[in-house]
């Protein structure tokens, strides 16, 4: 058993949105370099893994063996039963804890980056009580708005304009607030309220320019433009851009 007071290590591994060529050197090093690579899984009704391969997973197994593989259940799809949600943080807490005093390192993998919207967060905050000496490090990765912006050609920022980021779980008006500011949003998690997203592109004249993809760098990608929109539930991992308008002016706003 390694000791946990020197050696204990916990890393967050961003992953990227879901094409294996989108992981850094660096992440791939991590990986590779732990003693065990962690992947969450949803939970099914009684809390017990769904059996069905997450994208973090399916990007690990591009860079290290399956039997370096631990699969955790989480509450990634529980918003309605709090006790639930919280029991299940509670055991997989627990779980990657006892890795931890097993194995010394161990790798987290989320799709996108550790510390933008990331489950790995709230895995941090709980083993920090379980294990108090560990070490939490994040690797970043590549998120699913540059991954968008790559493949459609869209403009994240120019020159002083600022970018907002809005997780649609938040409600549909905290996007329309968002779309009502200036420089661009992104949203994430937007595609069980794509017709309320729509709605709130039309009302801020922001839906001629505006993009949305999901399943980028897969097989199943979609990219199409926002207009497109006819108010049709979309995969829950969708993300879009709005970008504000712009005059063409070169260098305009440097």
């Amino acid at each position: 058993m390694p000791d946990v007071m020197s050696s204990s290590r916990l890393i967050g591994v961003g992953v990227g949105p879901g094409d294996p060529e989108l992981v850094t050197v660096k992440g791939v090093n991590a990986l590779r370099a732990a003693d065990v690579v962690v992947v969450p899984v949803m939970a099914g009704p009684e809390g017990k893994d769904v059996g069905e391969q997450g994208r973090a997973e399916a990007t690990v197994l591009h860079y290290v063996g399956a039997e370096k593989v631990v699969r955790v259940v989480f509450a990634l799809n529980e918003r309605s039963d709090r006790g639930r949600r919280e029991a299940a943080w509670d055991a997989a807490g627990t779980k990657v804890a006892e890795l931890l005093r097993e194995r010394g390192s161990v790798a987290f993998a989320t799709i996108g980056d550790p510390n933008v919207y990331s489950t790995f967060t709230y895995l941090a905050q709980t083993i920090a009580g379980l294990v108090p000496d560990v070490v939490v490090e994040t690797v970043p990765g590549i998120t699913a708005m540059q991954d968008l912006a790559a493949r459609s050609g869209a403009v994240l920022t120019e020159g002083t304009e600022p970018l907002t980021l809005v997780p649609v779980t938040a409600g549909a008006e905290v996007l329309k607030d968002a779309l009502s500011g200036p420089g661009t949003v992104v949203a994430y998690k937007f595609g069980r309220q794509a017709g309320a997203v729509a709605e709130a592109l039309r009302e801020t004249g922001r839906i001629e320019d505006a993009v949305w993809g999901s399943a980028l760098g897969l097989d199943e990608e979609s990219i199409r433009p926002a207009a497109e929109l006819d108010g049709s539930p979309l995969p829950y991992l969708s993300t879009l851009i709005a970008p504000p308008r712009r005059d063409g002016g070169r260098g305009g706003k440097l």
